[in-house]
């Protein structure tokens, strides 16, 4: 770990006050020339490597975040308070996803994570929630391993499935799991604002003791008469039937519906809205990559600037490709949506795995976690 990620309490309190008059003077003398200036006079090092001396979050190279708590919320789930350095903005959309990368056994690993507080341009501090996959590697650290202090780095908030503004009169939340996330924050959102509209949430999660956020969730219920919350089992009542929604939403087919959960819940919820002609009043947000298009043929993947070339079948990703020859490939979400992992194809053909869409032309950026090889093919790297 980096001496600036150790920094002592009282030190980073001095270099607080002499960033808060540094922005006291924003008006006057803009920033960037402060930093201009500064970089004549400390080459031929940069004003960040100072500055990271005093807050490792004072960089303008790239997005940083330290680890104020981490609060459990039920036994494999827990929520990260976050508090952001240099260059994030505190407008983010209720419901929107961050990534956060985190160095676990000598190596950065990225994920992304729906930001669990409301936006709030007074915070200083951003929460995700996050749950503990049996398979994931980094999910379990963040939850049971991450200490307070750490130093993370963070990408910009992204996502469409957002609460809108205004929010619709009448809302439909279907739930599962950890799937409340994105939920959470659109409900504190409402709840700041005083504008909870008419809104009927089902959550379903395997046990009471597994829900993340009841007691708030039951809480917010009861504070808000027009918030009907409604809560299913599995372990022991069984998955929700959706021919059930009548019963539970008699009108949702008027409803603006925001789904999340695991793939094959949200599958059965876009298969019942479709067959009621009701897709456009549907909003889903996946936590897991479906790949349903038919895989590539495979071949020798050259990766031009590594100088290394590895044979994949057509079942297997560019993205885990790469990384089996050792490279160090880009990545974020590794399930098609944050775009961090895109490289340019110099030459050749990959398929899309969720869609089976195919891209041959020269010079062409995709998406490496999401395609394989049509044969040979070359990517910038």
């Amino acid at each position: 770990m980096a001496w600036g990620d150790r920094v002592p309490a009282r030190f980073d309190e001095f270099g607080e006050q002499l960033f808060t008059q540094l922005m006291a003077n924003a008006g006057t003398i803009p920033w960037e020339r402060v930093r201009r200036a500064g970089s004549k006079l400390t080459t031929p090092l940069h004003p960040d490597d100072y500055l990271s001396l005093l807050n490792p979050l004072w960089s303008a190279r790239e997005l940083r975040g330290r680890v104020e708590r981490v609060v459990p919320e039920t036994d494999d789930a827990a929520t990260l308070v976050i508090r952001p350095g240099w260059g994030w903005r505190y407008d983010h959309r209720p419901g929107q996803y961050v990534g956060i990368g985190v160095q676990v056994e000598g190596r950065f690993q990225w994920r992304s994570y729906s930001v669990s507080s409301p936006p709030k341009r007074d915070r200083r501090t951003i929460s995700i929630t996050v749950r503990a996959m049996p398979e994931g590697l980094l999910s379990g650290h963040l939850v049971k391993g991450l200490e307070p202090g750490t130093i993370v780095r963070l990408a910009l908030p992204e996502g469409d499935f957002v609460l809108p503004d205004p929010p619709p009169q009448r809302m439909l939340f279907l739930v599962g799991g950890s799937g409340i996330t994105p939920v959470i924050a659109m409900l504190r959102t409402l709840d700041r604002r005083g504008t909870m509209p008419d809104v009927v949430r089902h959550y379903s999660s395997p046990s009471k003791d597994r829900m993340i956020f009841r007691d708030e969730l039951a809480g917010l219920a009861d504070k808000h008469e027009a918030l009907a919350f409604h809560e299913l089992h599995t372990d022991a009542d069984g998955m929700l039937d959706l021919a059930d929604l009548d019963e539970i939403c008699p009108d949702w087919r008027e409803r603006e519906t925001y789904a999340c959960g695991p793939g094959p819940m949200l599958d059965a919820v876009t298969e019942h809205f479709e067959a009621d002609g009701l897709e456009d009043r549907l909003h889903l947000e996946r936590f897991s990559l479906q790949l349903g298009g038919e895989g590539g043929e495979g071949g020798t993947i050259t990766f031009r600037n590594s100088g290394r070339t590895v044979d994949a079948d057509g079942a297997t990703t560019v993205l885990e490709a790469g990384e089996e020859a050792g490279i160090g490939m880009p990545y974020g979400c590794r399930m098609g949506i944050c775009h961090t992992c895109t490289l340019t194809l110099v030459e050749g053909t990959v398929r899309d795995l969720r869609n089976g869409d195919e891209y041959d032309n020269p010079n062409e950026p995709v998406q490496t976690c999401v395609t394989a090889a049509v044969g040979d093919c070359t990517l910038d790297i």
